[in-house]
């Protein structure tokens, strides 16, 4: 598999394992980059962006990463806690009075982020046509109780968090969070990266490829690994949070695929981007770039203490999150102890490591959802390699 792009001297640890993962792991399309000090250290790309056309994965290929958006959107939100736009610990009614509805007036902006806000599930859908246009789903959310008591617990706000994160960016700046991203962020600081594509870049973001799904619910009971068994239960009941909270729409599902949903802003699910601007945008919270800086230290501090951790409640797996990011835990060590960031649904992954002035993008086009896909772990591990 032909591998393209830069790798700086002491770093060839990372170009072997990304070729490793096309050889051994099934990876189909990838992109990973590496930013230190504010340079580019690895900077790797390879495979194919659409395997039923043959097109291959270029320098500029676009990737949508799910979940690793989280990450993006807590950005855009603590840029405007930096500019005194947006106090976390103010009620979310404050920006948004409609959301005071159902016993939510109290509510701070920081449970948004923290996953505590009770607001993982609705408790009736929307069609997806209402989810893409923004305002019907904000409505659904502002009416919505809560589905436990606020700030007792956390639970992974997987769908609503960009809604409800976004409406409050929205209703501070009169902007959406793609278009905020888009002009004080990607703009200035040459960042690859969209919530709500542009149809004039949909012809460089590349088709994702679903491997099977297992099934662990299908498991007999004494096969089931007891660390996953609160999980497993939470999947075979339909009325679960942990599935209601992914089925916030009406059949059809979110088609990931589609250029409409990738229109859309669907600001927890669905931001596209290289691995390059991934990693250029989390260089730009931990130190300087190109001479800039998006977050000073002392709001990128604030932004990244500890919140919550603990058995979530949606997921029903232990997690730990800062405003918006989530920190290592030993299931899933991101970067190291000091690290933060976000990963995405099957395979995505962007954090930073504050001490090392360090940041870290991998993309991927390969859908993988099991305990067994290692492939940015081999990745994180080689970058470990090249550091040590």
């Amino acid at each position: 598999m032909r591998i393209d792009g830069t790798v700086a001297p002491g770093y060839t640890a990372v170009r072997d394992a990304f070729a490793a993962n096309f050889a051994y792991q099934g990876e189909v399309g990838a992109a990973v980059c590496v930013y230190r000090d504010g340079e580019p250290v690895v900077d790797l790309w390879g495979g194919l962006a659409d395997p039923d056309t043959g097109r291959p994965w270029e320098r500029d290929t676009l990737q949508l990463v799910y979940s690793a958006t989280k990450g993006v959107v807590a950005a855009a939100a603590h840029l405007l806690v930096q500019r005194g736009q947006l106090d976390l610990d103010a009620p979310v009614a404050r920006y948004w009075p409609e959301f005071a509805a159902a016993g939510k007036g109290e509510i701070p902006v920081r449970w948004l982020l923290t996953h505590q806000a009770g607001l993982a599930a609705i408790d009736k859908p929307v069609p997806l046509a209402d989810a893409l246009a923004w305002t019907p789903m904000v409505d659904a959310l502002a009416a919505q109780a809560p589905n436990w008591v606020p700030g007792t617990d956390h639970g992974y706000h997987g769908r609503t968090y960009g809604w409800l994160v976004g409406e409050v960016i929205r209703r501070i700046t009169g902007r959406t969070v793609g278009q905020l991203l888009a002009e004080d962020i990607a703009e200035p600081f040459d960042i690859d990266f969209f919530i709500g594509l542009p149809a004039a870049e949909q012809h460089r973001v590349s088709r994702l490829v679903f491997a099977p799904k297992p099934d662990l619910t299908a498991l007999p009971d004494e096969l089931v690994p007891e660390q996953v068994r609160p999980m497993v239960a939470a999947l075979r009941d339909p009325e679960s949070l942990a599935n209601r909270a992914f089925q916030i729409t009406d059949p059809p599902d979110i088609d990931f695929n589609s250029p409409a949903v990738h229109a859309a802003e669907i600001p927890a699910s669905n931001g596209i981007g290289t691995a390059r601007g991934l990693a250029r945008l989390y260089a730009a919270l931990v130190g300087e770039l190109d001479g800039h800086r998006l977050l000073t230290a002392d709001t990128l501090d604030a932004a990244i203490r500890e919140q919550t951790r603990g058995l979530d409640r949606v997921i029903m797996l232990p997690d730990r999150y800062a405003s918006g990011f989530m920190l290592p835990i030993a299931d899933l060590t991101l970067g190291g102890p000091n690290s933060f960031g976000h990963p995405g649904r099957g395979g995505s992954l962007g954090y930073a490591d504050p001490k090392r002035t360090l940041s870290f993008a991998y993309v991927t086009n390969h859908i993988v959802e099991n305990a067994l896909d290692l492939r940015a772990h081999n990745l994180v591990e080689a970058l470990q390699t090249a550091l040590a």
